[in-house]
């Protein structure tokens, strides 16, 4: 099997140096929908992969799987690459991703989490990456991406194994919450907005019966001169979050639409907002939370 890019890979060997960031790496692919699995005997990937894929029964839609092996593993860690060799006889190539960072840089990182090297036995943090760089020489010098931390910070780092492995990097899923300040804010929120300047249906004797949902309603609600001045607002000021939301790393945002009730004006709008959205490139959803509670 052959991929046009790492993006491409479905199944990732993260290893490299203790203090690298291999668990940050771990966690932002976790994020991104990967089944992750930590300091896993390498024997055990050929056997792992098999499990995995049968999952759905159809490898090209099984999830994307990546193991954390390293020098925690003890005498079994030398068993990586022939485990490496044997998974790639499968449905699945691996992609070896190899973290590195200077003596120094790794040096202060042990001592700041006061935590030993895994080699260091007796000696000094020093002598246990020293001894680690020569166990590792071969399998970096093998690595389809080598990725030195020294100077990232966390986020950096984040940046980097989404621009690798995020086949959908450029996107971002967007909830679209309709809701009833009666009922309470919604805590999960990202952006509020307060639909309440607008003219209530429910005092519409021939509106009230109806939803956000019903183009009546819908109709009402969009029509109003304040409505559409807002929708053009608001949607040229997502169009500068949302984006930026994806630059920084954000890969869920709930944009929240209230009204007094959550069934009329925040519904309407709601949806009008997920049509957009959606239309523009995003991947949005309109959820109601409060319909129906009345």
């Amino acid at each position: 099997m052959v991929f046009r890019s790492v993006q491409d890979a479905d199944l990732l060997v993260i290893t490299g140096m203790s203090g690298a960031g291999k668990s940050g790496v771990a966690n932002v692919l976790e994020d991104l929908g990967w089944w992750v699995v930590d300091n896993m005997p390498p024997r055990l990937l050929p056997e792992l992969v098999q499990t995995v894929t049968e999952v759905d029964g159809d490898p090209a839609t099984a999830p994307r799987l990546a193991i954390v092996a390293d020098v925690r593993g003890g005498e079994l860690f030398a068993e990586l690459d022939e485990a490496v060799q044997a998974a790639a006889t499968g449905e699945r190539r691996p992609i070896v991703l190899f973290l590195e960072a200077s003596d120094e840089v790794l040096v202060r990182r042990f001592e700041s989490a006061r935590r030993p090297h895994p080699l260091q036995a007796e000696g000094r943090i020093l002598d246990g990456i020293r001894a680690e760089r020569r166990v590792l020489a071969e399998l970096r010098s093998q690595a389809d991406l080598v990725v030195d931390t020294s100077v990232l910070t966390i986020h950096q780092l984040g940046h980097r194994v989404r621009a690798a492995f995020d086949a959908e990097r450029d996107t971002l899923r967007v909830i679209v919450l309709s809701f009833g300040f009666k009922y309470g804010l919604p805590v999960d929120a990202d952006l509020v907005a307060d639909l309440r300047f607008l003219p209530n249906p429910y005092w519409v004797p021939e509106l009230r019966p109806h939803t956000g949902r019903d183009s009546v309603v819908a109709d009402y609600v969009l029509g109003q001169p304040r409505a559409e001045q807002f929708l053009a607002s608001y949607t040229d000021v997502l169009r500068t979050v949302l984006p930026g939301y994806v630059e920084e790393g954000k890969r869920f945002a709930t944009i929240a639409v209230g009204c007094t009730g959550g069934k009329h004006r925040s519904v309407a709008m709601t949806e009008e907002l997920t049509k957009i959205l959606s239309a523009e490139g995003f991947s949005a959803r309109a959820v109601h939370r409060d319909l129906g509670r009345e």
